[in-house]
């Protein structure tokens, strides 16, 4: 029998899940039943955990920027697992710097990867969860603790992160009782490929010193693993999850409950 929070039989599609959080996802709805479609830019990465994952995944290359990639995407879980129960935006960058330091090039990067890519994907996403039978599906997206309240030097992440828990909660109020669920998962600090890239990238010359800060600033003391994301975003496809749409779910070792 199935566990209470069991995947078995459901299809989704998880943007930037070749690394990270992504990843991480993708792991725990396979273990949970679950068939995948993993979409990121990085090709070898993303063939390499689907041949990982075996039967019960697939990748496909994705640029969330591109309606067209946005409907392929979508398209390919349909025609390899039958439908789409799930969208798990994941795919996103960041930038670390105020406004001041902020060119105009950097946002509308920025803006282009975390807001314009969730909204493709979600755009192309519902009709098809609507269409099909049994109708419905669930929507989960990445956002950050950072587009809730603001963290130092996170001008225009937290502007778009902000973006995101706006759009989903839009989605979610828009098609209640539709059998469509949107829900934002905003964590805090992860210890990622992506926070890796920014400490190498913003941070080089103090890296150690930077994650030890990043540790501290969460009241636990640590910075959270994707697996842990994963988790709860596992819980919020399940049926378990079926009153749960237009919110915004912080997993962030308490550093917003400051």
């Amino acid at each position: 029998m199935a566990g209470r929070f069991s995947l078995e039989g459901k299809v989704a599609l998880i943007t930037g899940g070749a690394s990270g959080i992504g990843a991480a996802t993708a792991r725990a709805f396979v273990e949970q039943g679950a068939r995948v479609v993993i979409g990121d830019l990085n090709e070898a990465a993303g063939e390499a955990l689907a041949t990982e994952l075996g039967e019960g995944a697939v990748f496909t290359r994705l640029d969330v920027t591109s309606g067209a990639n946005a409907s392929a995407a979508v398209a390919l879980a349909r025609e390899r697992f039958g439908r789409l129960d799930s969208l798990v935006n994941c795919a996103g960058i960041g930038f670390v710097g105020n406004v001041e330091e902020t060119p105009e090039a950097e946002w509308a990067k920025l803006f282009a990867v975390n807001v314009t890519g969730t909204f493709l994907t979600c755009a192309v996403a519902v009709p098809v969860m609507l269409a099909q039978e049994p109708r419905g599906g669930t929507i989960i997206n990445i956002g950050s603790v950072a587009g809730l309240v603001a963290v130092s030097r996170r001008f225009a992440y937290g502007a778009t992160k902000g973006a995101v828990v706006a759009l989903s909660k839009s989605i979610a109020v828009d098609y209640a009782g539709t059998g469509v669920r949107c829900n934002c998962i905003c964590p805090g600090t992860i210890y990622s490929p992506f926070v890796e890239s920014y400490l190498d990238r913003f941070h080089k010359e103090t890296k150690e010193q930077t994650i030890a800060e990043l540790h501290a600033r969460q009241p636990v003391g640590r910075m959270g693993r994707p697996d842990e994301v994963a988790d709860l975003a596992a819980y919020l496809a399940s049926d378990a999850a079926e009153f749960i749409t237009g919110a915004a779910l912080t997993i962030d070792g308490g550093l917003t409950a400051r």
